[in-house]
């Protein structure tokens, strides 16, 4: 099955505030929370990747919001008996974040979704639309899988020499590779496309050696069997939507242009010089921004 990783990465940790576990059924879902003020979820990338290089985000924001980082199920610190079909499902994921809300007696929050994060946000809002306050979409992989119909886009930002090393180093991996030489070989070859400042691409390119492949193959592959397309039920979705995405992204203009169709009240920012992390290449403007959406609340 054709993997497709929508990742976020930072390269350091800091001290959370607080830090805890909830049980939904199988899962045991580890989260954490930064400062104080208005709630706010923040949703990372992958699938399959922990929430660890968002703890600065997390913290930046938390100056004026009480932010709210989790693992995934079957990511990081989050635990399942079992990962298959069965285990890791839209739905199922749907539920950790409801149960994580009512853990934390929050009624009503703010959903940051990035990248993958942004999808999952999106089908969240079609289940539970009452508990949202207000939405940012953050180089989201849109709300149905219409990313797949734009050809390879890691590849294509890639140059001919950088595809040779990943073609190289895919193939390793394919073969039974599984040593951290031929992992970081593979993230060096493909981290250039996620960002427009070369400077960040050894710090994303050792965040890639640690997405679990099992549990991104199963999430496309239940997104697949579900259809996933939220469009439907957000048409009556009136909570104010900001979507922000960097005009060299990874990911085609044209699914932030349909995010921004399937909601009634949004306003996109499309970020010059700039890939798929606002806060790494336009680290100033994309957190100006996004307070400028949030004053109101």
């Amino acid at each position: 099955m054709k993997q497709f990783l929508l990742l976020l990465f930072l390269p350091f940790l800091v001290i959370s505030q607080t830090e805890g576990t909830i049980t939904n059924g199988n899962a045991k879902i580890y989260y954490r929370t930064f400062g104080s003020g208005t709630p706010m979820l923040i949703i990372n990338g992958g699938p399959g990747m922990n929430s660890n290089g968002f703890v600065p985000l997390a913290e930046k924001l938390s100056a004026r919001n009480l932010t709210i980082l989790y693992d995934q199920r079957g990511t990081g610190k989050s635990t399942i008996d079992k990962t298959d079909t069965s285990t890791i499902t839209m739905d199922l994921m749907v539920t950790d974040i409801e149960t994580l809300r009512k853990h934390l007696k929050i009624e009503k929050w703010v959903i940051l979704g990035h990248s993958f994060g942004g999808m999952l946000a999106s089908y969240y809002a079609t289940k539970h639309p009452e508990t949202i306050e207000s939405m940012i979409m953050s180089s989201s992989g849109g709300i149905d899988l219409g990313l797949f119909s734009n050809g390879n886009s890691i590849t294509e930002k890639l140059s001919s020499a950088e595809r040779d090393s990943l073609n190289y180093w895919n193939a390793k991996i394919d073969n039974g590779d599984t040593s951290f030489a031929a992992r970081i070989g593979r993230g060096r070859a493909m981290a250039p496309a996620y960002v427009y400042n070369k400077k960040h691409v050894g710090t994303i390119a050792q965040r890639l050696t640690e997405g679990n492949s099992l549990v991104n193959g199963l999430v496309w592959q239940n997104m697949r069997k579900i259809n996933f397309n939220c469009a439907p039920a957000l048409i009556n979705f009136e909570k104010p939507v900001f979507i922000i995405q960097g005009k060299n992204d990874i990911l085609d203009l044209s699914i932030a242009q349909k995010i921004k169709s399937a909601f009634k009240n949004t306003e996109l920012l499309l970020l010059d010089k700039c890939g798929h992390y606002g806060w790494l290449d336009r680290e100033k403007d994309y957190y100006a921004a996004i307070e400028n959406f949030l004053k109101p609340i």
